[in-house]
C-alpha cells in the first residue's frame, strides 16, 4: 500500500510538473482572441490589405477582419462532401497574387456518391469568389469519409504541392497508380511539371512527387533552403516530421512507429530498406495539424523551428530543427485545452492558430 501511495503522490506531482511547465511557456505569449464562431476553421490565409480568408470545413469561407474581428460570408464556394473528415479545406494565395489574383483552394468533392480530395483556384470578386475552377480531381476518391489531407505550399519557381492522405485504405500510399497517400507537385495553373520524379513512368501517376503518406496535414516549403517539410499523422502513435524529397517512399504502411487500432501490436517495422526515415516522431500521437517552419524577427529565438497545430494532445508544438535534425521539442497552450486546427506566420512574425472549438488567436511576444 505505502508502495501504491507513493506511486500515487509522484504521479500526481509529475502531472502537476508537466501543467506548469505549459503555463511558464505561455507566459512569454501575448494570446489574444480575434474570432470565434467560426465552425472548424481549417485554412486561414492572409490578404495583402491585412484581412484573413478562413474556410471552415462544413463549406462556408469567411472575411476576417482581424482588428475588429468582424466576419463577412463570400458567396461562390462550390458544394463539398462535408462528411467525416472532409469538407472545404486549405486556402493558399498565389505567389503572385498582387498581379493574378488567384487563391488556390482544397477541399472533398462528391463524385458519384465518393469523396475525392480536389484542387481548385478562383478569384475574390468583392463578396464573391468568380472564376472558380477545379485544378485537379485527384484519383482519391472513397466511400470512406478520413485522411483527405490536405495542405498547399508553393516553391519559388512557379509549382504548388499538396498533400493528400490515404483515405483510410491504407495499402493504396503504396501504390503510384493513385493519389492515395501522396504529396503531389504541379505547376499553378494545374498542369503536370516535366521534371516530377515520375513522368514517363506508365505505372505512375505524374502528379506524385512523394508517395507513402498516412495523412500529412501540415505542409511547409522553406523558400531560402527550398526544402519541403511536412508533419502528419501516425496511427496509434508515429506521428511523423518528414523532410519530403522527389520520388521517395516515407514508408505507410510498410514502415510505421504505430500500433493498430484494433490491437497493440506494430503496423510493420519501424524502418524499412529504401524507404526514407521521419525527423521525428511522437509518441503518445500529438494529432498534428497545419505546420510553418518559423521564418519571422518577433521570435528571434524560434527562427528554422518547426511549428504545428495538435489536436489529440491540443497544444502548440514547436520542434527545434539544426542540420535537418530534431534536437528539441516545447509545447504551449495546454492549459487551454483547444484542438489546434491550423497554425500559419503574419508578415510581422506573429503566429495565428485556429482551434475546433471556432476561435483563431493572435500569438506575440509578451510585453516585457
Amino acid at each position: 500500500m505505502k508502495l501504491i501511495s507513493k506511486l500515487f503522490v509522484l504521479l500526481i506531482l509529475t502531472s502537476a510538473i508537466t501543467a506548469h511547465a505549459g503555463s511558464v511557456n505561455d507566459k512569454k505569449l501575448q494570446i489574444d482572441k480575434v474570432a470565434d464562431g467560426l465552425g472548424i476553421p481549417w485554412g486561414m490565409a492572409i490578404l495583402p490589405d491585412g484581412t484573413m480568408l478562413v474556410t471552415q470545413r462544413e463549406g462556408k469561407l469567411i472575411l476576417l477582419d482581424l482588428d475588429s474581428g468582424n466576419k463577412t460570408n463570400i458567396s461562390g464556394v462550390p458544394k463539398v462532401k462535408a462528411v467525416g473528415q472532409g469538407g472545404f479545406l486549405d486556402v493558399a494565395l498565389s505567389p503572385d497574387y498582387t498581379e493574378s489574383g488567384w487563391i488556390y483552394f482544397t477541399y472533398s468533392k462528391d463524385v458519384d456518391g465518393q469523396g475525392a480530395t480536389t484542387l481548385a483556384r478562383a478569384k475574390l470578386d468583392g463578396n464573391t469568389l468568380s472564376d472558380w475552377n477545379d485544378l485537379l480531381v485527384t484519383q482519391s476518391r472513397t466511400s470512406k469519409g478520413q485522411h483527405y489531407g490536405s495542405r498547399i505550399v508553393f516553391d519559388q519557381q512557379g509549382h504548388l504541392f499538396f498533400s493528400i492522405g490515404d483515405r483510410g485504405e491504407r495499402d493504396r500510399a503504396q501504390d503510384l497508380s493513385n493519389h492515395n497517400g501522396t504529396i503531389l507537385r504541379l505547376k499553378l495553373d494545374g498542369s503536370v511539371p516535366q521534371d516530377n520524379p515520375f513522368v514517363g513512368d506508365t505505372n505512375a501517376l505524374p502528379e506524385i512527387w512523394s508517395y507513402g503518406h498516412r495523412n500529412p496535414q501540415g505542409l511547409f516549403y522553406n523558400a531560402e533552403t527550398q526544402q519541403l517539410w511536412d508533419i502528419e499523422h501516425g496511427p496509434r502513435g508515429g506521428d511523423e516530421i518528414n523532410l519530403i524529397e522527389a520520388g521517395k517512399n516515407y514508408g505507410w504502411p510498410e514502415a510505421s512507429h504505430g500500433k493498430e487500432y484494433y490491437a497493440p501490436v506494430s503496423v510493420g517495422k519501424k524502418e524499412v530498406e529504401g524507404m526514407e526515415n521521419p525527423v521525428k516522431v511522437y509518441i503518445p500521437s500529438i494529432a498534428p495539424s497545419g505546420l510553418v517552419q518559423y521564418q519571422g524577427d518577433a521570435f528571434p529565438d524560434w527562427q528554422g523551428d518547426l511549428i504545428s497545430g495538435a489536436l489529440a494532445l491540443q497544444h502548440l508544438n514547436r520542434v527545434k530543427i539544426q542540420d535537418n535534425q530534431a534536437v528539441d521539442e516545447v509545447r504551449y497552450l495546454r492549459t487551454m485545452k483547444k484542438r489546434i486546427r491550423d497554425v500559419i506566420e503574419s508578415p510581422e512574425g506573429w503566429l495565428y492558430v485556429s482551434t475546433d472549438d471556432g476561435e483563431i488567436y493572435r500569438i506575440q511576444p509578451a510585453a516585457n
